[in-house]
């Protein structure tokens, strides 16, 4: 069994706090099997005997008529008796589907509130939550329908636990191999559990390339009712092509006309890119002016959210590591529940007996509260110009917060004059207290 004892202990943290527990990530990451096994079996273990544990899969043919909202509601109140504590699981939130009440008619309400003639499953979470003995569990892969809704309809009165891919550390635990064999599998097929569980590569990729065809894109195109997958499609290989590269909507337009004549609006990228995150593929990062401390819209970079997912979906071509070493970096410090944004820094130099100013990158910007870490991605650094190159940007910065550069391999921690702190991707990723201390 893969542990996911992070999670576990966010969940019981959590337990009968009056909140609804909203389990979200991408689809395959575990989330059903962490809320349905590990935290069943947890519960199990403190005495919550298995008739206080109501389990419903919405995308079971099994519980496929509680997909209507009223139906889900009468369901739970039939299971529910005196005043015992019950759990309700509730998987795959998203197949719920709403049911205009009776009674009323949408054409008498005005526009902007005709949501209120429909029963929903949020108005069935409001309604339980009201109820003391209960507490509700809930998952879903879309965070258009969960997360940003959550936020706003249940505002305090949801707590949202997003379930990442396998860390390099959790991979490590469960695989049981030598360190650097480990880095070496982890930055071709990532994380994801069954991906993981499966030995054999053939079977591994073929798994891993399945996910697009057979769920990812059909999850999109039945969400948003798109007719031209192919675009869908060659969005996304672009966008997972140039992870860690600033870019935009336009400039992938362009990228996708040049390449496949395809003709494609900027607006159309920017809603495939908008699909992409919803479903927890990519992952945005913004760009923060450091000394002008302001954030700027364009342009961005896009992480893949499991690294094995974007490799077997371009084929497994394109294995520049310097690129996917960066993209496992910002995985891992989302996981570990930092804000990141990538850092934009301006410094002077004197070119041709003139003063010139640069705009220079620092991969990451690292805050949590008050702390912030300023992070570089660099592959190889054995040259001592291409060390000073790297570190170029974070000496720019001018101010005193911590200085990391992440180096390919096993290297051990060190310092330099600097103060600039140097350490191997493979111990950095296996130290989790490292920006705390």
């Amino acid at each position: 069994m893969i542990n996911r004892d992070q999670y576990l202990n966010r969940l019981i943290s959590k337990m009968n706090n009056g909140l609804v527990k909203v389990i979200t990530g991408i689809r395959r990451v575990g989330k059903s099997y962490l809320l349905f096994n590990i935290f069943d079996s947890y519960l199990k273990s403190i005495g919550i005997s298995d008739d206080r544990i109501i389990k419903i899969a919405l995308d079971k043919i099994e519980f496929e008529a509680l997909r209507n909202p009223e139906k889900l509601y009468s369901y739970i109140l039939e299971r529910i008796n005196g005043n015992d504590s019950f759990y309700i699981f509730i998987d795959e939130i998203q197949f719920s589907y709403r049911i205009k009440k009776k009674d009323i008619k949408v054409d008498d309400i005005a526009p902007e509130d005709r949501d209120l003639a429909y029963t929903t499953f949020y108005d069935v979470l409001n309604d339980l939550m009201s109820r003391k003995n209960l507490d509700l569990y809930v998952t879903g892969s879309n965070s258009r329908m969960l997360s940003k809704d959550i936020a706003t309809t249940f505002r305090d009165r949801g707590a949202v636990i997003e379930v990442f891919p396998l860390t390099f550390s959790e991979f490590l635990e469960y695989k049981k191999i030598e360190k650097t064999d480990a880095w070496q599998e982890y930055s071709t097929y990532g994380g994801m559990p069954l991906a993981i569980m499966e030995n054999d590569e053939k079977e591994k990729e073929a798994y891993l390339k399945s996910l697009f065809s057979r769920i990812y894109f059909s999850d999109i195109k039945e969400r948003y009712r798109l007719k031209d997958e192919d675009a869908l499609e060659r969005v996304t290989d672009a966008v997972l092509s140039s992870v860690g590269s600033l870019t935009n909507p336009h400039k992938l337009k362009n990228a996708l006309c040049s390449t496949y004549g395809t003709r494609i609006s900027d607006q159309t990228v920017k809603n495939y890119l908008e699909y992409l995150e919803d479903s927890f593929l990519i992952k945005r990062a913004e760009r923060y002016d450091i000394k002008g401390k302001m954030y700027l819209n364009y342009p961005s970079k896009y992480y893949a959210t499991d690294i094995g997912i974007r490799n077997a979906r371009l084929n497994f071509r394109q294995q520049e590591m310097p690129h996917i070493m960066e993209n496992i970096i910002y995985n891992e410090l989302i996981s570990r529940g930092y804000s990141v944004d990538v850092g934009v820094v301006e410094v002077s130099h004197t070119e041709n007996g003139k003063q010139t100013k640069t705009n220079l990158e620092i991969d990451f910007i690292v805050n949590q509260k008050r702390e912030r870490t300023y992070i570089q991605s660099a592959f190889n650094i054995y040259d001592e110009a291409k060390r000073q190159q790297e570190i170029r940007p974070l000496k720019g910065s001018g101010d005193f917060f911590r200085k990391i550069v992440i180096t390919n391999g096993n290297e051990k921690k060190w310092q330099d004059d600097d103060g600039i702190i140097y350490i191997g991707i493979i111990p950095f990723l296996l130290d989790k207290q490292m920006l705390e201390t």
